[in-house]
């Protein structure tokens, strides 16, 4: 497991920087967001992406469904909350949204959460009820098939943690190796089961009833600046064009999503 992935703190500034230089620029180039436009992030972690969005004078509520990383996030970010610019709401993102008044969101984000839900069909339905009518998603994710789409960085053996495609063995002898070195089981393979190609969400989002209306291939991924000190690059454009085989030279994908009207 590499060292940012075990200092939460670190992590957390390193989504705040992340955020800051890359997705709000992104977002903002598709996007035209109000003054004290509303902002909620599902899988929200620490709030460390919604922390940026925060300071540029926005509200933010951030849905996170491990107790801990919550409770860190309220401890980071304790004035924000005090000052009722930030709320954290520690649930299931399914239970959260039917069980409370409809709430109108200019902006929703699932950055590197859409990859570790299952019904991701579900989900970006109920998203929609909660959109303002100019809103929009995001959405940033690695595609399954990219070196390490499978999360394997988590991995505790440093071999298995630096193994590029790992994940794209048989499910049946990736899960024997992952018991084999006793590595987390279950988390490694709920991700292998929920995987997400740039094609599946396109269709995903299709299907939704939603169009694209902002979206950016990375040859490598703008938090690698922080995370391995390696310079953005943009994918190159005879790989991006490519269906399928551009999954595993692709490290992240950023969309922009929003209802068809």
């Amino acid at each position: 497991m590499f060292e940012f992935h075990q200092d939460r703190h670190t992590y957390f500034e390193i989504q705040v920087k992340n955020s800051r230089e890359s997705v709000i620029p992104f977002v903002e180039t598709y996007l035209s967001l109000p003054p004290g436009a509303k902002i909620m992030e599902v899988g929200c972690g620490e709030g460390g992406v919604l922390k940026a969005f925060i300071e540029k004078g926005y509200t933010a509520v951030g849905i996170e469904i491990e107790e801990r990383r919550l409770l860190l996030g309220q401890e980071w970010m304790d004035e924000e909350v005090k000052a009722g610019k930030m709320r954290f709401i520690n649930d299931d993102i399914f239970k959260v949204l039917p069980s409370q008044p409809t709430e109108l969101f200019h902006l929703i984000i699932l950055k590197d959460v859409i990859e570790h839900i299952g019904e991701k069909e579900k989900l970006i339905a109920q998203l929609k009820k909660n959109l303002h009518p100019d809103g929009a998603i995001f959405f940033g994710f690695p595609p399954w098939q990219m070196p390490f789409g499978g999360h394997q960085q988590m991995c505790n053996n440093k071999y298995l943690s630096r193994t590029p495609w790992l994940h794209l063995l048989p499910r049946f002898l990736y899960k024997k190796i992952l018991k084999r070195y006793k590595e987390p089981v279950v988390e490694l393979l709920d991700i292998y089961d929920c995987r997400l190609s740039i094609e599946g969400f396109e269709r995903i989002a299709k299907s939704g009833n939603f169009r694209i209306i902002g979206k950016k291939h990375f040859l490598i991924a703008p938090i690698y600046k922080y995370k391995f000190g390696l310079k953005e690059r943009k994918q190159l454009p005879i790989l991006r064009n490519i269906p399928f085989f551009r999954n595993f030279f692709t490290t992240a994908v950023y969309y922009l999503i929003a209802p068809n009207k």
